[in-house]
């Protein structure tokens, strides 16, 4: 059976790979520990070309904490995920800086082939994206 590696490697409905977002988020958690907002910094870290936004980043931490969080019963089955708080009351910064540190991804390594691991691995064990709503799960809405 082969698996095609673009389901996982993108986002629904988003424009920037999985891949592009977690460094984009990376560069907002680094300038948060440094007592800044975080969406600004990780905005001037991007290539100005991408036009990426501070909205946007702030979207992007929204949906790839909501992903993880749906996802949480799933990759507790193979991540130590008992340090992570999933209430929606701690600060989103520190909810993904925690699943990031439970999957071993750290700026200075090499943490995009641990990233595919974990898509590949999540996506085969359930058929869905981690990270996004594809059309077919979401709801429509009638009047």
């Amino acid at each position: 059976m082969t698996f095609s590696l673009l389901p996982i490697q993108l986002i629904p409905y988003f424009q920037y790979t999985v891949s592009a977002v977690i460094g984009t988020l990376f560069l907002g958690f680094q300038s948060w520990q440094l007592g800044q907002r975080g969406f600004w910094g990780a905005m001037l870290g991007v290539d100005p070309e991408s036009m990426v936004t501070p909205w946007l980043v702030a979207c992007w931490l929204k949906v790839v904490l909501q992903g993880l969080r749906r996802a949480h019963a799933v990759l507790r089955r193979f991540y130590n995920l008992n340090d992570i708080r999933t209430a929606q009351t701690s600060v989103a910064w520190e909810g993904v800086a925690g699943y990031f540190l439970a999957f071993g991804w750290k700026p200075e390594i090499r943490w995009v082939p641990l990233l595919q691991a974990l898509l590949y691995r999540y996506s085969r064990t359930t058929t869905r994206f981690l990270l996004g709503t594809p059309s077919q799960q979401r709801t429509s809405i009638r009047q």
